[in-house]
């Protein structure tokens, strides 16, 4: 039933339409998902077309080996995109690859499925991970965290102004019982909380930052950028849809970097031509239109970047 829950691809035609250059190329999607951007990318490509996707999930495993068995142009690997060049080079295909699409953080079917313990909003066991086959749960940490660690964590990664009071809450809570639902760990920083931001949940803040430390989501990206400029021929597209700033600021600095050129001493007599730039930015970020975000709110936070290799 789980693998069956709705799922609204965001920014579809506006991440295609930057991704798909070339009707007979060959293209990669880093997160497949329930495989909304790569049904609608193939629907453009030519027979003679390559597909291949990644995802960690079993249940997008699933989806994807059915999506496989109808088109062969696709195929999907069972692997985290920080693996991306490994795979791409064992088949043969480093430096031909026509574009790459990472859409980042959690997929509808992961939030709504309360069993995989990703949402504040409903109750459920305490995993949040994606492959939730394999690694540490949320659970698991939280119990065996030290304060400082729990801090770190939701400081960094979910931006939390009062991490330190709740981490010291989650501790306190634990050495009673130990965590292991998301309703008791919602309700446990809520009351720690004392931020009431309007609209947002107190504990916001706190679950994405654990789950994205679950996951290693900033580790893989960090890993995965200057893979997908490996694999990319030139002209090649990366594309990038973010939820949240820390995924944008890492994007962003990263394609400014590439579009910037190697560092060269200040006083060095050198040529613009000479600089090795390795990107190029293909227009602005792009944002959900209104329309979207009304029939989807969890659009509201996405921004989409684009680059395009050089050399």
């Amino acid at each position: 039933m789980t693998s069956e829950l709705k799922h609204e691809t965001v920014l579809l035609n506006e991440a295609v339409d930057a991704l798909v250059t070339n009707e007979a190329g060959i293209y990669i999607d880093g997160t497949y998902g329930r495989g909304g951007h790569a049904r609608h990318a193939l629907a453009r490509l030519s027979p003679t077309a390559r597909f291949i996707a990644f995802d960690k999930d079993p249940l997008a495993l699933q989806s994807a080996e059915k999506l496989a068995e109808s088109d062969p142009r696709f195929s999907i690997i069972h692997d985290s995109f920080a693996t991306l060049s490994a795979h791409i080079e064992a088949l043969g295909l480093a430096g031909q690859v026509d574009g790459v699409l990472l859409d980042l953080g959690v997929s509808s079917p992961q939030l709504d499925d309360a069993g995989r313990g990703f949402s504040f909003m409903s109750d459920g066991p305490l995993d949040m991970r994606m492959n939730n086959q394999a690694g540490q749960t949320a659970a698991e940490w939280l119990n065996s965290a030290d304060v400082d660690e729990i801090a770190v964590v939701l400081k960094e990664f979910g931006e939390e102004r009062f991490a330190k009071k709740i981490a010291r809450a989650i501790v306190a809570a634990r050495d009673e019982k130990p965590l292991s639902t998301t309703a008791e760990l919602a309700a446990l920083i809520a009351k720690a909380n004392p931020s009431k931001e309007k609209g947002k949940h107190p504990a916001t803040r706190s679950f994405q930052a654990i789950r994205i430390f679950i996951n290693r989501e900033l580790d893989d990206l960090q890993l995965v950028l200057g893979q997908a400029l490996s694999v990319l021929k030139p002209g090649g597209r990366l594309v990038v849809i973010s939820f949240h700033s820390l995924e944008d600021r890492m994007v962003k600095q990263f394609i400014q970097r590439k579009e910037k050129g190697d560092p060269v001493p200040r006083h060095l007599p050198i040529r613009d031509d000479m600089v090795k730039r390795e990107m190029k930015s293909i227009g602005k970020a792009v944002k959900a239109s209104a329309e979207e975000v009304e029939r989807n709110v969890r659009s509201r936070s996405a921004i989409m970047r684009v680059a395009e290799k050089v050399a």
